[in-house]
């Protein structure tokens, strides 16, 4: 027997089916449109907005969730085509960068407009602007209460 209310039970419902339903929908979109995972364009994504397209593989993993095994096998796929590259960090040689390349870049560039049209349709065009905003700060909250640290957020805009 449930221990939630009926409405909590509603709610987790409703928000339990976003969170299985929503990685196959952008894993699928991604896939067939620029053979990338939601993970993998995540990876890239953050390493594209990164100083010098630099991060610490450690930095990485935090921002995405990740081990380092799942990290470093993700890598290792995009490495073959060219889109990222490892080496040691010359600051300090137990850390190894990830780097995006130039080919990465374009990658990203080009994988962009798909994904963001499929987050649109599904996330963004059925909400108004309050609900978008209610939606941001109750995900802050949820995050918040899973873990405080290595959330990755994005970089202000540079007309900010």
């Amino acid at each position: 027997m449930s221990r939630l209310s009926s409405e909590d039970l509603e709610t987790w419902s409703a928000l339990a089916t976003v969170l299985e339903w929503l990685p196959t929908a952008l894993d699928t979109q991604l896939q067939r449109d620029a053979a990338l995972t939601h993970f993998e364009y995540g990876v890239m994504f953050a390493l594209a907005h990164a100083e010098d397209r630099t991060l610490r593989m450690s930095t990485l993993a935090g921002y995405s969730n990740s081990t380092l095994s799942r990290l470093s096998r993700a890598v290792a796929r995009l490495e073959t085509k060219n889109w990222i590259r490892r080496t040691p960090d010359p600051t300090d040689g137990r850390f190894t960068l990830a780097i995006l390349t130039d080919a990465g870049e374009q990658k990203v560039e080009q994988a962009a407009p798909g994904h963001e049209a499929t987050v649109n349709r599904l996330v963004f065009d059925s909400l108004t602007t309050a609900q978008t905003r209610q939606l941001r700060d109750i995900s802050r909250r949820i995050t918040t209460a899973i873990r405080t640290q290595d959330s990755w957020t994005p970089p202000p805009k540079a007309t900010e």
